[in-house]
């Protein structure tokens, strides 16, 4: 049994079971449980890590072992031979909108070699991303808004006001919202799944969306950067603290220095596996689809070892 972490290999496996935490909960789509779905997506992914010929371990999960009772961060997962792997994960990266049946729910999941993965800790992450195509540190964490897109705008060689923003609509980012708008910048407003929001960056012909900005869950800070690692791209985040509590659980991941700035490279440090499977209808996958006595899912699955892309279309038979 190989020991070495071979992307090509284990690339296809993780779409896999990308694929079956999204067919778990699509019974769920639009039925207001948001934890019957979440649980749905967490066991089947669990399930099907556990197929693996793999030595997992999960250090961006569901949360501290206490509070979750499976995929917690810190569990082992795979059949315990293979390769020694870092697993990143989200089972359901939009919980509230599959509960709603809206768009651009995933199920999001990354591997790399052990121990090149930040474990970062369970809370809020100032997070900048930007695609590619830019020279380095084109915009900063330091900069105010405005600043971020007066640079990128004199970067991409236009003015401000064909610049767009994501931004994750929540009361903490009036302010910027505010600011933003003010000197004429376009806003893509998201209601859930900021790792879909950064990913829009890397596409932006497609998406339309140049810049992402706001703060979010850390976690999802290093899934994305997973992803921007294999769609080309930058990021940078930083944590937030609300409290001691917080700096104990980043102390106790091993934190020392609780005002770095973690650049791309910082988050995830070497190659990477990253596969995200509509649930719902969205701009970066299509969501799942009844055919017949079968049911079509699609899913993104990156290498970024060699930069390929596959969107990869599968018909399951309904059991």
């Amino acid at each position: 049994m190989t020991t070495s972490f071979d992307d090509a290999i284990l690339s296809l496996a993780l779409a896999r079971v990308a694929e079956q935490a999204a067919l778990a909960c699509r019974p769920l789509i639009g039925r207001g449980d948001e934890k019957a779905a979440d649980q749905a997506a967490v066991n089947a992914m669990r399930e099907e890590l556990n197929k693996l010929d793999i030595q997992g371990t999960v250090v961006i999960g569901e949360g501290e072992r206490d509070e979750a009772p499976m995929l917690y961060i810190g569990e082992e997962v795979g059949s315990g031979t293979g390769p020694a792997v870092d697993i990143a994960l989200d089972p359901l990266e939009g919980t509230t909108i599959t509960a709603k049946a809206m768009p651009n729910a995933l199920t999001v999941i990354s591997m790399a070699p052990r121990g090149t993965m930040l474990h970062a800790p369970d809370v809020y992450m100032d997070k900048l991303a930007v695609g590619p195509g830019y020279a380095e540190n084109v915009v900063s964490l330091d900069m105010s808004p405005t600043e971020r897109v007066e640079a990128l705008a004199k970067a991409k060689g236009v003015s401000p006001s064909e610049i767009t923003v994501c931004v994750l609509e929540r009361p903490r980012h009036e302010a910027t919202i505010a600011e933003l708008r003010a000197l004429g910048a376009s806003i893509f407003l998201i209601g859930d799944g900021d790792v879909a929001g950064v990913m829009h960056c890397a596409d932006t012909e497609a998406t339309g969306i140049d810049m992402y900005m706001g703060s979010g869950g850390a976690p999802e800070g290093v899934l994305a950067a997973g992803a921007l690692k294999a769609l080309g791209g930058q990021i940078w985040g930083r944590l937030l603290f609300r409290n001691d509590d917080e700096r104990g659980r980043a102390a106790k991941a091993g934190i020392t220095d609780f005002n770095r700035i973690y650049a791309r490279d910082d988050m995830v440090t070497s190659d990477v596996i990253f596969a995200a499977t509509g649930v719902t209808q969205g701009s970066l996958v299509e969501g799942m689809k009844p055919r017949g006595d079968f049911i079509e899912t699609q899913t993104l699955l990156l290498r970024s070892s060699t930069g390929e892309r596959r969107l990869m279309t599968c018909r399951h038979k309904v059991a």
